[in-house]
């Protein structure tokens, strides 16, 4: 059958970059896709083209995909366009999914059956045990992910023992934590998903035959989304297709923003010096995004130095929305969002970097019983040690003679307290006392004796307040912004309670509804179903179509998603809102490129950052708002976008990865008073 015929018979329309794709079916080949450029459907039709054209066998075709619903989607679609029998002949495999066979395979071989998997839940709490142990705290949720992350991160960068001791990490003792957790699998005959591919690639490159029998069972491979890949599951993947063999990989490394994952982009970029045959090919068209759209976020990314040569184009004409809306503050955004949200027609998207970016918002929505979906949940803001901090502070506002809150807190509000005093006034304390009111009895220095009394009327004052100016007082003139300095901690977390406190105007009854917003977040059932008031039934706060008309599509009485930039790659909506896209979060510190002596891995995340803030822009077919928050604040990458001058540099703190506001000295504004918030429209080249 000719290529011709093949397209007729399966009624396939292809660009040329298309066609030239499926018909690369030899030797090794690099695809690089653009957003929107039908990478899938390129993947689906080159398989029927290698099975019905070149007469490959289907059973010798490996067709690799990143995540389990991308696997089963991938073989739905072969099935729907080529049918139920070669779609049982070709294997759709996650790499952990082939990485279990060849263990399986192995195990059978030699008569022993592999080790069990450990259970999420199992492996938490060995975790927290572990932790315990190890450094003598108690464990929160936002401790667990954190060490899962950089298990993860060091098993897939392949790192060696010496390269772990000097890696950067939130967790503390993170090298001593790793090795007795690795200790505790062996003894219990239990590995991790990322140790099946550590041992699957140590049994092709150690035990004879089985390479030779894996790379003849698949002599043609097949890898989707490869630049979510890690170096571990590159190297597994080169060694299975063999320097020589058959290998077509599909990826953009623009769009790789996994790196706290081990994502490793590097792998697409030196493909050529791997693969000395290979060939790399482009797909350039976007079919998704209107011109604007597409003109802009290419011109972003084309700012980035360590990838291909590539220029995304668009296919849908000019028409399409690229707005600026012009806000005073964060708080400005949410007000703005929650009149979209009242009003909401057709399908949008609120994307942010951080879950904790959403929180507001859902507390209004709730509040309101406005309708919205929600792509994934992280409860870990709730449990980080800021929150719980302030949480601390609060309740000692609450209850003056709370000795757990008073001994958590003591030495975090910049008075001198000693350890000894501390644990004198609780003492001392029969419930009839306040705590900082006790302070004053003992033998402490003027200093101390002078900050106590002046924190006892803070705490006293704040019962009066509304509980975001409370969280304010705290900061400001209660130690709490010295402490977060000094100890180089997360200060957006403090911004996102502050904004919370403000819709909370009684402080008594903010921590249960902290509690209760959790709750909310934990309870939520799946991306399928709604929260708020809309047409079907509601069960518990959430609709439940079985209860109503089972025709009624849940999407269509919900349009409002919140989702992190992450969890939205690979989807798409008619409209989409960026929110938080402020210098501090996304990117979280400044542009390095221009600083002398700048080390190439802080050069890395902030071309991460910038792939980031792409992937964002590319999600929205006709329509993106962006948010802008001033000279100092608004990101830098949208002032790129919208052609704003960058008349200031902003002071960014350094952090292992994850996002930290920094804020800078208030600077008298000249601005004349307007209205909370306005909205600019321009066009992709920042005219109005």
């Amino acid at each position: 059958m000719s290529f011709t015929s093949f397209k007729k018979r399966y009624k396939i329309e292809l660009n040329r970059q298309q066609e030239e794709a499926v018909q690369a079916v030899n030797g090794a080949v690099l695809l690089l896709a653009v957003p929107g450029s039908g990478k899938t459907t390129v993947l689906i039709d080159r398989l029927g083209y290698m099975i019905f054209d070149c007469g490959v066998d289907p059973e010798n075709i490996l067709t690799i995909t990143y995540t389990d619903a991308a696997t089963k989607d991938m073989k739905q679609r072969f099935i729907a366009r080529f049918g139920q029998e070669y779609g049982n002949q070709v294997e759709f495999r996650t790499i952990n999914g082939i990485s279990h066979k060849i263990l399986m395979y192995y195990g059978r071989k030699i008569g022993q059956k592999p080790y069990e998997i450990i259970e999420n839940r199992v492996k938490a709490a060995l975790l927290k045990n572990i932790y315990k142990n190890i450094t003598g705290k108690f464990s929160t949720e936002n401790d667990i992910k954190n060490i899962e992350t950089g298990i993860t991160y060091v098993k897939n960068m392949r790192l060696s023992r010496e390269e772990i001791i000097k890696w950067k990490t939130e967790v503390d003792r993170f090298p001593d934590v790793y090795n007795l957790y690795q200790k505790e699998l062996k003894n219990r005959n239990l590995i991790d998903y990322d140790d099946q591919m550590v041992y699957a690639l140590m049994i092709l490159e150690k035990i004879p035959g089985m390479l030779e029998y894996f790379r003849g069972k698949y002599r043609y491979i097949c890898v989707d989304e490869a630049q979510d890949t890690s170096k571990l599951q590159h190297d597994l993947i080169d060694l299975l297709a063999g320097e020589d063999g058959n290998l077509f990989m599909v990826g953009d490394e623009d769009q790789s923003i996994f790196g706290f994952r081990a994502a490793y982009p590097e792998a697409l970029i030196s493909f050529e010096k791997r693969y000395k045959n290979g060939k790399v090919l482009l797909m350039e068209p976007n079919y998704r995004s209107n011109e604007e759209i597409v003109t802009a976020a290419n011109m972003l990314i084309r700012d980035n130095k360590n990838r291909h040569d590539k220029n995304m184009t668009a296919i849908r004409p000019s028409g399409g929305k690229l707005n600026n809306i012009a806000v005073r503050s964060r708080k400005a955004q949410y007000s703005y969002l929650i009149k979209v949200a009242r009003n909401c027609d057709r399908e949008t998207a609120i994307l942010y970097r951080n879950n904790e970016s959403a929180l507001p918002l859902i507390d209004v929505l709730e509040r309101e019983n406005i309708p919205y979906r929600m792509k994934n949940r992280d409860m870990t803001f709730f449990t980080h040690p800021v929150v719980t901090d302030i949480s601390d502070y609060i309740r000692l506002c609450i209850d003056p003679c709370d000795d757990e809150a008073f001994l958590n807190i003591y030495y975090k509000m910049g008075a001198g307290i000693s350890k000894v005093n501390a644990q004198k006034a609780v003492e001392m304390n029969r419930r009839k006392k306040p705590l900082m009111e006790l302070m004053d009895e003992l033998d402490i220095s003027s200093y101390t004796r002078k900050k106590c009394r002046a924190l006892a009327t803070h705490f006293r004052n704040m019962r009066n307040e509304n509980t975001g100016k409370a969280i304010y007082r705290i900061l400001n003139f209660m130690g709490y912004s010295e402490y977060l300095n000094d100890h180089g901690m997360d200060a957006g977390k403090t911004e996102i309670l502050q904004l919370l406190g403000d819709q909370e105007s009684d402080i008594f009854n903010f921590l249960p509804h902290l509690e209760n917003l959790r709750e909310v977040i934990s309870n939520r059932p799946g991306d399928d179903k709604c929260y708020g008031r809309g047409s079907v039934a509601k069960q518990n706060g959430v609709y439940d179509l079985e209860e109503e008309d089972s025709n009624l599509d849940i999407k269509n009485n919900c349009n409002l998603i919140l989702s992190t930039i992450h969890s939205s790659k690979g989807l798409e909506y008619d409209r989409v809102y960026m929110i938080d896209m402020m210098n501090g979060i996304l990117p979280s510190a400044p542009d390095p490129a221009g600083r002398k002596n700048a080390d190439q891995a802080e050069i890395a995340m902030y071309e991460e950052e910038r792939r980031l803030y792409y992937v964002g822009m590319t999600r929205a077919k006709n329509e993106l708002d962006i948010f802008t928050f001033g000279d100092i604040d608004t990101s830098s990458f949208s002032k790129k976008v919208f052609g704003m001058k960058e008349t200031d540099r902003y002071i960014g703190k350094k952090s292992s990865g994850l996002a930290d506001r920094s804020f800078p000295e208030k600077r008298k504004s000249t601005a004349k008073k307007h209205s909370e918030y306005k909205k600019i429209r321009t066009d992709y080249s920042g005219k109005k």
